[in-house]
């Protein structure tokens, strides 16, 4: 690929590397002392590195439905499933026909798209990434314990073509360099051209399974060797990148989906928190940007960005275009990467939900829980240690309103407000699992740990 004649970079690949629980603290560069992920700390020095950076919902159907669309899952009809706080095997809903995802934006503008790995916005034909702007998908439909397990009683976990079933109850442990083998081939076939690679990892989501080499070498059980997994997964890619040529023309985003679960082994220091909490440590989670010669090698962003940005920052990078026919929640972000010591966050506010309650508001340094009244200033207590609203009444007011606005707009359940910003989801009528369990079948695993 080569430049313009203005000296300006042409419009870049984008690869969106997306892990699963992977927590704020599990990464070395985020301070992690029993990971060793030397591809990732080496991809924040040659980056930008982001220090406040949010997942929409602190779990993982709402937050990818929020990142896919560039609005709060709540405005699409998506802040849960119908059961439980994320969306199950054969549930009748799924990301609505009428939203326009990122992956679209980018199709319009004329790139080859493809997800590898997990999705978890639907599970039925309509709401496969198929129908929403991706070209092909190679992966999971939900999350891998969502097979037959000894704790889930589910159908058998299916491994997807685009709209069709290869297999069933697939080995984990070689899943995840099964992708890569399918990512390198989706480079190769689009070098010449534009593209847009989502590669949503399993890891480090329980059920936990990785290969022989990183169970060997970790230092933190089968938790320690998934993380060093995708460290591995991020030198593969890069080292793929430099052969095709293609290093400097392409933005290589790494985060995960929510905060980590310390029960699994994850660590989210120093935030307090994790996964299904609206803590820091639930929604704050690590993101690192990396394309050379545009973003500065050894940054640091202090400013509050979400992964709802990237679908305007993706789109506006590729001279594509935004929805606007409606309100999007994220932001264009592209100044916070290329100059993130001189650009302030286009974000006023972030609000922190759990399925339809609104639990906390941040601005600016400020966050306040609205259910306990305590307020927290996030630059000098990361963690959530002191409270501070009785010698800030001033602030507690200014962010009260500002969750009255949000309330209005996208609703809460804990004050009965409707939201009048809101979108329905996708809905069919007869909705059926894409696997049923068959005695007689040769399930390469029979039941998952």
């Amino acid at each position: 690929m080569s430049r313009e004649n203005t000296g300006e970079k042409r419009a870049p690949n984008i690869i969106l590397v997306n892990c699963d629980d992977l927590g704020y603290g599990d990464v070395g560069c985020y301070g992690s002392q029993v990971h060793s992920t030397p591809a990732l700390d080496r991809m924040a020095a040659e980056g930008v590195r982001f220090t406040d950076f949010y997942m929409a919902a602190p779990v993982c159907s709402p937050s990818r439905a929020a990142m896919m669309t560039g609005c709060y899952p709540q405005r699409v009809g998506l802040e849960s499933g119908c059961e439980i706080c994320v969306l199950r095997p054969g549930e009748p809903i799924g990301l609505s026909a009428d939203e326009t995802t990122v992956a679209e934006t980018l199709k319009a503008a004329g790139y080859a798209t493809e997800i590898i790995g997990k999705w978890h916005c639907g599970d039925q034909p309509e709401f496969l990434p198929t129908r929403h702007g991706f070209d092909s998908w190679y992966g999971l439909p939900y999350s891998n314990d969502m097979g037959i397990t000894q704790s889930f009683d589910g159908p058998p976990l299916p491994l997807m073509r685009d709209e069709e079933v290869v297999q069933q109850q697939p080995d984990q442990a070689a899943l995840t360099e099964r992708y890569m083998e399918e990512a390198l081939r989706f480079i190769r076939a689009n070098r010449t051209g534009r593209f847009f690679l989502y590669l949503a990892h399993m890891y480090v989501h329980v059920p936990l399974y990785a290969p022989e080499r990183f169970l060997a070498q970790s230092r933190n059980g089968k938790y320690g060797a998934t993380v060093e997994h995708v460290d591995w997964c991020m030198a593969v890619l890069f080292d793929e990148l430099r052969r095709q040529g293609l290093d400097e023309d392409t933005l290589v985003i790494f985060t995960s989906d929510n905060g980590g679960s310390i029960r699994a082994g994850g660590s989210n220091a120093p935030l307090r928190g994790q996964k299904g909490t609206t803590w820091e440590g639930g929604m704050r989670v690590p993101c690192i940007a990396r394309w050379p010669g545009v973003v500065p090698a050894g940054a640091t962003c202090q400013e509050l960005a979400t992964a709802m940005d990237f679908l305007p920052t993706f789109t506006g990078l590729a001279g594509g275009a935004a929805p606007g026919d409606r309100p999007l929640d994220g932001r264009d972000i592209a100044d916070l990467m290329r100059a993130p010591g001189e650009s302030a966050t286009p974000h006023e506010a972030l609000y922190y939900y759990f399925g339809r309650e609104l639990r906390a508001v941040r601005s600016g340094p400020w966050k306040l829980h609205l259910t306990t009244g305590e307020l927290y200033n996030l630059r000098d207590d990361v963690g959530e240690e002191v409270d501070v609203a009785g010698q800030h009444a001033d602030v507690v007011a200014d962010l009260r309103q500002r969750a009255e606005a949000c309330r209005r707009d996208l609703g809460d359940s804990l004050t009965g407000a409707t939201g009048a910003g809101c979108r329905p989801c996708g809905r069919v009528d007869d909705p059926r699992p894409l696997t049923e369990y068959d005695a007689e079948h040769p399930y390469m695993v029979a039941m998952y740990d």
